[in-house]
């Protein structure tokens, strides 16, 4: 072990010092980050494994944080998953060496893995979604990865690693929220964390109008300026779902729905056979809910579930055709990436937090 930090008091042990790695080293170590108990991160040094025919060994760039490895760091999203475990699923990586049998990939690529890494195309199925990075598969906050060439996707050439690094799950989750919406259509945004502006700026490039809710009237400012068209501050309004039928009096085609405990103020906002994507669960995972409205008004409430690598691909392509950028909230070192886990937590940060410089 190099260092320990308790994410539960943050207590932080002092580390050995620092070793220089060799980047492009098959059997050298390398360092890790993991999960070890529950509410605790140690970065560990760990070795590393030769490839298979078919694998790639990533250099890590960049790791972006999403509400799920908050919960897998107290142990509330899987508290079977065994440990350790290197958390993190969203990341940006370059090939540093390809197995004999790769075909996909060259050496220097630059590339996102995709979150559920059998899921490559078609519907979910239990097989597809159950092999996700971050838990129960190891995760991508460490020096190093090894990855089937099918578990990827290329980089658009204008975002630099810490942007790249928030795509995989953030971005996806969020381009599929808004599948198959008209140009014209109109959208509730719920909070300005990484699902909800990447929701905001590809609801923009598509060509939908869009509402956003926050209880900051500063966080709203900043959405403004991304292009939001309505605001409402849901402290002073807890009642917003009104001030979204004041803007959109038939109701507005979809929300996206980031709390669930919110359902149902999110259901008062839908116009007859609108829906809910439903892609977090910030408020817990039950809540009373009142279900006439959906039988009543032909209501539909979609889970979505990241998407799969093609959705991914043509995701990337919108983002190069309109020169998207993510929006970053921290920059925070790999040395010290248990403080993206308190900045997360803080519910302060406005857009992604990312950890870098991992070498």
């Amino acid at each position: 072990m190099i260092a320990s930090y308790s994410y539960a008091t943050g207590a932080r042990f002092a580390p050995l010092p620092k070793r220089t790695l060799c980047l492009r080293g098959k059997n050298d170590g390398m360092k890790a980050w993991q999960i070890s108990p529950f509410a605790n991160l140690k970065l560990s040094q760990v070795d590393s494994q030769p490839l298979l025919p078919r694998q790639v060994r990533l250099a890590v760039k960049a790791v972006s944080l999403n509400y799920r490895d908050h919960l897998m760091m107290q142990g509330l999203y899987n508290p079977k998953q065994p440990l350790p475990l290197v958390p993190c699923s969203d990341a940006s990586a370059e090939i540093v060496e390809i197995g004999s049998a790769v075909q996909r990939w060259k050496i220097g690529d630059r590339v996102c893995p995709i979150f559920s890494q059998a899921w490559i195309a078609g519907p979910p199925t239990r097989e597809r979604i159950s092999a996700t990075l971050g838990g129960p598969l190891p995760g991508m906050l460490q020096q190093q990865r090894i990855l089937d060439e099918d578990g990827m996707v290329a980089i658009p050439n204008y975002l630099d690693w810490e942007e790249a690094a928030t795509l995989p799950c953030a971005a996806l989750t969020a381009w599929n929220a808004l599948a198959g919406l008209a140009p014209g259509s109109k959208v509730v945004v719920q909070g300005t964390g990484g699902v909800s502006l990447f929701a905001l700026q590809l609801a923009k490039a598509s060509g939908l109008e869009v509402a956003i809710t926050s209880s900051s009237d500063e966080k709203l400012e900043r959405a403004l300026s991304l292009g939001a068209d309505y605001l409402v501050n849901y402290r002073l309004r807890p009642d917003w779902s009104k001030a979204i039928r004041h803007w959109c009096k038939e109701g507005v085609d979809c929300v996206v729905e980031v709390g669930g405990g919110t359902l149902e103020q999110s259901l008062r906002c839908l116009r007859p056979g609108g829906q809910i994507s439903m892609i977090g669960i910030l408020a817990g995972s039950s809540a009373p809910l009142n279900v006439l409205p959906i039988l009543m008004q032909q209501l539909r409430v979609q889970g979505v579930l990241v998407g799969n690598r093609d959705d991914f691909e043509a995701m990337n392509r919108l983002l190069a055709l309109h020169q998207l950028r993510p929006v970053l909230d921290q920059r925070i070192p790999f040395e010290q990436a248990p403080q993206a886990w308190l900045r997360l937590a803080s519910g302060q940060h406005f857009g992604k937090v990312v950890v870098t410089g991992f070498w």
